[in-house]
């Protein structure tokens, strides 16, 4: 699932690559000295209820301290790209993706929002930080 690499020479599997399938690889780099906080966002992703198999789209917003390394951005687009077809609620999308984050660069903290555009009129709005 998510991926560290501890080498000192970074040779990205998906950055300067045609990739054409998604890939639960969330891939790092060293991160830069003074560097106190990194934020991704994407509005444009997707996954399924699990209930009714409709499309939900949702914002993904992630916070994180980095302690050694980033996470690389080719491979968080990838990564939120292989939610697509995935049944999960948007409580349970936001723990997994701090969970991956956190495993894949292990950051003093991490924050991950995931908001989902209203359906039926009700928008969902689900937050996690970890460590707890």
């Amino acid at each position: 699932m998510a991926e560290n690499t501890e080498k000192e020479s970074y040779e990205f599997k998906a950055l300067g690559r045609s990739t054409r399938q998604p890939s639960r690889a969330l891939e790092t780099f060293p991160a830069p000295a003074g560097v106190d906080k990194v934020v991704l966002e994407s509005d444009e992703v997707t996954s399924l209820c699990p209930v009714t198999g409709q499309p939900d789209f949702e914002t993904v917003h992630i916070e994180f301290a980095p302690d050694k390394y980033c996470i690389e951005s080719k491979s968080l687009k990838l990564y939120l790209w292989s939610f697509r077809e995935e049944g999960l609620f948007c409580e349970a999308f936001s723990a997994r993706v701090a969970k991956d984050i956190y495993e894949a660069c292990a950051p003093k903290w991490v924050r991950v929002v995931v908001t989902q555009r209203p359906r039926g009129g009700i928008t969902i709005s689900a937050e996690t930080t970890l460590p707890r």
